[in-house]
């Protein structure tokens, strides 16, 4: 096959691509030098990326959710489909939450974005590649470790399925189904009101970081990434003592409050904030009973005695559409 200037690789069944996959789709048809890849399930991406290899794209773009990345993410780094060095990634932004598309500075509109990379695509990348660190999770009985850039779990992670399971099916838009899930919380927290129509309390786990010790309680929030920036867009300053960043934030009101403004005014692992832990390390393991977390979207679930294990996977290059 002739080489691509970028291969596209879509997942109609994200919930952004109901609505712009016919205008990206025409966008491709009119641009002969964008090779387009359509997959329904994950376990279909192995292959579109051998097909893929096979026209030496110069970068290769993900159109879908943080779901599809990290599937995508898996593929790459544990499979071996393409000879020699793999090209850079690009992530459209789409789906639902889309951390790692904000983090690499995709916005707004898919076929915009996908212009911009066009335009980048016909010169020099250098200025605009960048490294960035990857997750490996690994779980009990799982064959392989599965690869990502953001964990969300304990209370962050029963926000995220009380707003999968209970907000998303009302069939409202993104953002007013995150503004509502958000006021839930709130009203669970600071008024104290309990029901199965409000997101639960968080379960006790017990974050075990290699090196600085062991947290055990009930936490509002957790999260483990490589990305530079959190939710909300909250930038995370740290040392760089170690590739993956942990933040917990206890089950206190006061602590939500502290971390909350922390992480607004930029401050989040820059100063100690008294019921906040930020920490930087090299394997981080969480164990609970039946204590879930999200990697990228995909769920996870920890057990008394069968903890996820966190570690740091190969880099990989991406390309950052900010100017």
């Amino acid at each position: 096959m002739s080489k691509a200037r970028i291969a596209l690789l879509s997942n109609p069944r994200s919930t952004g691509n109901l609505s712009q996959l016919p205008r990206i789709r025409a966008f491709c048809a009119e641009h002969p030098d964008i090779f387009h890849y359509e997959v329904e399930k994950a376990d279909q991406i192995g292959a579109a990326l051998r097909t893929i290899a096979r026209v030496r794209p110069k970068v290769l773009a993900i159109n879908g959710g943080d779901g599809t990345v990290q599937a995508a993410l898996t593929e790459l780094v544990n499979g071996n489909h393409f000879e020699g060095e793999r090209p850079p990634l690009a992530v459209l932004p789409n789906g639902k939450t889309n951390l790692i598309a904000l983090d690499l500075g995709a916005q707004g509109d898919p076929v915009e974005a996908l212009k911009r990379l066009l335009e980048l695509a016909e010169g020099d990348l250098t200025d605009h590649i960048v490294a960035r660190q990857l997750i490996a999770l690994s779980s009990d009985g799982a064959a392989k470790p599965v690869i990502g850039m953001f964990l969300g779990g304990a209370g962050l992670a029963d926000t995220m399925l009380y707003c999968r399971d209970k907000i998303y099916p009302l069939g409202l838009p993104n953002g007013l189904s995150h503004v509502i899930t958000a006021v839930a919380v709130m009203v669970r927290q600071f008024i104290g009101l309990r029901g199965k129509f409000l997101p639960p309390s968080p379960a006790p786990i017990e974050i075990t970081v290699r090196r600085h010790g062991t947290l055990s309680g009930r936490f509002a929030l957790l999260a483990v990434t490589t990305l530079e920036k959190l939710l909300l867009g909250s930038d995370l300053r740290t040392a760089g003592k170690g590739p993956l960043k942990l933040v917990a934030v206890e089950h206190r009101s006061s602590s939500m409050v502290r971390g909350l403004v922390a992480g607004i005014a930029g401050r989040l692992g820059r100063n100690k904030v008294d019921g906040v832990h930020v920490e930087e390390a090299d394997e981080i393991s969480i164990e609970g009973d039946r204590s879930s977390v999200f990697l990228d979207g995909e769920r996870f679930e920890a057990g008394i005695g069968k903890p996820i294990t966190l570690t740091p996977a190969s880099p990989l290059s991406f390309v950052r559409l900010a100017a």
